[in-house]
């Protein structure tokens, strides 16, 4: 890829994020009732393609239950409210009637310095298989060695390593680091890790055994990475680089399929379809669902990035609601902003340009217009 100069000694490639392009309509449309937008990971199969973001804003158990009744995968964060309180509906209250920025910040920073309890992770995931549904779970590759046994024992179906980056070859002369292809390859249930923004990196978490890789830094909507550490990738090029990734490690590795998840920067209804067109089999959807009047955080929206001690790289957002989870995520829509009936846009942007299948989805055309503000 061509490179551009800027400056005598410096030079960078141009990267593109979902609102820099849009999918091409082809020579041939399709009834939207004929497209299928299921998803399969491993032994299990969703309706809809998509998990919804271990945020505290977004998915308590009570929410990953009705997400998944819905047809997505809710994924609970154990480092969050409900594995460091018995209650924390109280704490959410409080969270979404502070009126000043930066007091939420630092209110954040006490509610979340009460340790995790090994038995309420447990108690969680219980509540949730308990219930029927695929039951997933996530912890940071800091806190995963500490907890994993009580995950797996408590009866976990799909297990998350989400960071804000994690790398396959993290070196620390501090602690010893997690072996993520031993602690893989001894575990008994499919692993999704990330995120990852890069080609290389990709490839790396890849052969460690994952089921998939989360894709994504820096480009949520409570994010302020980019402005704290200058460090963020377009989401777009992410999506691509690492499905380049996935097409390179399937030769490699004799056909073992990887599934590429667009974590960040889907915001909107019309960035799924362009996720996908980019080589995304799924995309991990948090402020969209933080909107839903039945989510935890009832319209406020904030991660652990906005947490940390030390360096806070997120802050807590008021998106404001705009409807239920049902219709923010299979509709109808009462908008017309694309906030609304999220996978109803999918499958008639498939429909629209020709396709009845998501891994076909991911053929078609896209142009770029670097120009082009949908907001």
């Amino acid at each position: 890829m061509t490179e551009i100069e800027i400056g005598r000694g410096k030079r960078g490639r141009r990267a593109y994020a979902f609102d820099d392009i849009a999918v091409v309509p082809s020579r041939r449309t399709r009834d939207p009732k004929e497209v299928s937008i299921a998803w399969q990971i491993d032994a299990y199969r969703f309706e809809l393609p998509f998990l919804a973001a271990p945020m505290d804003s977004v998915v308590s158990p009570q929410q990953a239950i009705a997400i998944g009744r819905l047809g997505g995968l809710g994924v609970l964060n154990l480092e969050g409210l409900w594995t460091r309180y018995e209650d924390p509906q109280p704490l959410l209250d409080e969270i979404a009637a502070i009126t000043d920025e930066a007091a939420a910040t630092r209110r954040l920073q006490e509610i979340y310095a009460a340790p995790i309890r090994a038995e309420l992770i447990k108690q969680r995931i219980q509540e949730v298989r308990d219930s029927g549904v695929v039951t997933a779970a996530a912890l940071s590759p800091q806190r995963t060695a500490e907890f994993s046994k009580a995950v797996v024992d408590a009866g976990v179906d799909v297990f998350v390593i989400r960071g804000t980056t994690v790398s396959a070859e993290h070196v620390s002369s501090a602690a010893e680091p997690l072996n993520l292809k031993q602690f893989i390859y001894e575990l008994d249930v499919p692993v999704i890790v990330g995120g990852c923004a890069t080609y290389t990196a990709a490839l790396h978490l890849m052969r460690t055994g994952a089921a998939g890789v989360l894709v994504g830094f820096g480009g949520g909507a409570a994010h302020t990475t980019r402005n704290v550490l200058g460090i963020q990738v377009p989401m777009a090029t992410a999506v691509a680089d690492v499905a380049a990734a996935r097409r390179d490690y399937m030769d490699e590795s004799g056909g073992r399929y990887v599934h590429v998840i667009a974590d960040g920067g889907v915001g909107y209804s019309g960035d799924i379809p362009k996720a996908v067109a980019c080589g995304a089999d799924a995309v991990m959807i948090g402020a969209a669902l933080a909107r839903a009047t039945d989510a935890p955080g009832k319209g406020f929206h904030w991660g652990m990035e906005a947490v940390h001690e030390e360096l806070p790289r997120g802050k807590r957002v008021n998106l404001g609601t705009v409807g239920t989870t049902e219709e923010i995520l299979t509709g109808p829509s009462h908008t017309p902003d694309g906030t609304m009936n999220l996978f109803g846009a999918l499958r008639r942007a498939m429909a629209t340009t020709g396709y009845t299948e998501l891994k076909e989805f991911q053929r078609v055309e896209v142009t770029v217009n670097p120009a082009l503000d949908h907001r």
